[in-house]
Formats: C-alpha cells, sequence, structure tokens
C-alpha cells in the first residue's frame, strides 16, 4: 500500500477560483466531478451512478488511451463504454491517468499509471464495499487494466482493442474474472490478426466479439458498440439487491 500525499490547504479565495479537489467519501449518488489522492498526486475523476430503478451491486473503473498521444476519459470510446455499463445498472467511475487534463504527475510507462488505478479502485472499495468490482480499458487502458486485474479480485474485465504487440501482453496470467476482449476487423492502430492470434493463445480464452468494419475509436460505430458491449456482459451482471 502506498501513501498517498497530504490534500494541501488552500485559501478560500483560492478555492472559489478552482474545482474542490478534497477527495469525497462517499460515491456521489448523480454525474459529478471528484478529484481522488493518487500516488503522484490528485486524479481527476468522472462518476456517475445509474438510474435508481436499475442499480446493481457493481462498480466499474475505466481507463483511457494512451497519455502520449491524446487519450483522456473522455474519450468516446471511453464515454459510450461507461454509457451502456450504466444503462445496464453499475455505477461507473472514469479518471484521468497521471498528467492527463487537471490530473498530478507526469507519464510513467504504464506502471505509474497502474498505481493510479489502484488508488482509484482502493476508494471504490471503501466508498461502495457492497459492490463487484468491474475493471474496462480501451486500448492502453486495456494494457492498465489487465496489469491491475493480476491484483485485484474482479466481477467482469472489459478490454476494447487491446494494443498486443505494443506492450507485453503475454507476460500476464489470465484473469479468473469473466472476460470480454472487444476488436474492430479493421483497426488501423491495433491490427485484428494480432489481437486475434494472442487470444488464440490465452489460456483459458476470453469471450472474443469482433465487429465487423470497425476501426480503432469505432468511427460512425459507437452505436453498435454500445449494445455489443452490453450484450457482451448482461450473462455476467451480478444479481440485483432487494
Amino acid at each position: 500500500m502506498f501513501l498517498c500525499p497530504m490534500w494541501a490547504k488552500t485559501t478560500k479565495t483560492a478555492m472559489a477560483d478552482s474545482p474542490d479537489k478534497r477527495q469525497p467519501v462517499n460515491f456521489p449518488g448523480s454525474k459529478k466531478t471528484v478529484f481522488l489522492r493518487g500516488p503522484a498526486g490528485m486524479l481527476e475523476c468522472v462518476v456517475d451512478s445509474p438510474e435508481p430503478a436499475d442499480e446493481l451491486p457493481a462498480t466499474i473503473v475505466l481507463c483511457h488511451p494512451h497519455p502520449q498521444h491524446g487519450g483522456t476519459m473522455h474519450n468516446k470510446v471511453v464515454t459510450i463504454l461507461e454509457r451502456s455499463m450504466r444503462e445496464l445498472g453499475l455505477h461507473t467511475i472514469r479518471f484521468n491517468f497521471r498528467g492527463v487534463g487537471e490530473s498530478e504527475g507526469e507519464y510513467d510507462e504504464g506502471y505509474g499509471e497502474t498505481d493510479d488505478l489502484f488508488a482509484v479502485t482502493e476508494w471504490v472499495r471503501h466508498s461502495r464495499p457492497d459492490d463487484e468490482l468491474w475493471l474496462g480499458g480501451f486500448s492502453f487502458g486495456s494494457y492498465i487494466t489487465l496489469r491491475g486485474a493480476q491484483n485485484l479480485k474482479l466481477g467482469q474485465l472489459i478490454s476494447i482493442a487491446p494494443p498486443v504487440t505494443r506492450f507485453e501482453f503475454t507476460e500476464f496470467q489470465q484473469p479468473e474474472c469473466p472476460w470480454l476482449v472487444v476488436q474492430g476487423d479493421e483497426d488501423e492502430v491495433v491490427r485484428y490478426e494480432d489481437v486475434a492470434k494472442w487470444v488464440e493463445c490465452c489460456v483459458p480464452k476470453p469471450d472474443f466479439l469482433v465487429m465487423e468494419q470497425a476501426g480503432h475509436f469505432f468511427h460512425r460505430r459507437l452505436m453498435d458498440l454500445r449494445g455489443l458491449l452490453k450484450n457482451g456482459v448482461r450473462p455476467n451482471l451480478p444479481v440485483k439487491t432487494a
């Protein structure tokens, strides 16, 4: 367990001109930007909750594409993943890795970013202790979530367009939870053939869903991706509590 830096005190005037960066104790009941303490400073996050009638005992943490290539938590694939899971009844939290947006720190080649993920999941565990923990990531984010899955008990892992030839995906053990991998067959960044070959070598194999005529960012296919994601994880949803 790393030691988190103490939140620096500011004056009332400064607080009026900047976001409230005090870490919340509880998970907000509606969409809200919050800041969580990470190992390199504060992490900018957006949390949201499903409609009360749809609520399930699960929270998903979402990770975005590569910070050095324009990746942020506002990426459209990340936001459609968030929307699809929230519509199924999950609470959601997406966040900017260190050095992105208003998150403090600097890029750390995946190592520090994994620690950022652990900081967020630790807060989720404390704020929603009875929920299943799910992870979802797009591109670089799928690498970070698979790294995190080595040390976390999960209800579901979702990997979209995993860059299997750019990072050492083969060095990890397979997660013990249900695992969904989604790939476009016309991906210009992550070749479909490379992902298919990697999936074939996984033991046990993840559920592998291929979207035809879809590129890396799923342009003009986001609504199709939304439906595919929802159908892909629906069998693994936790039982609704009374």
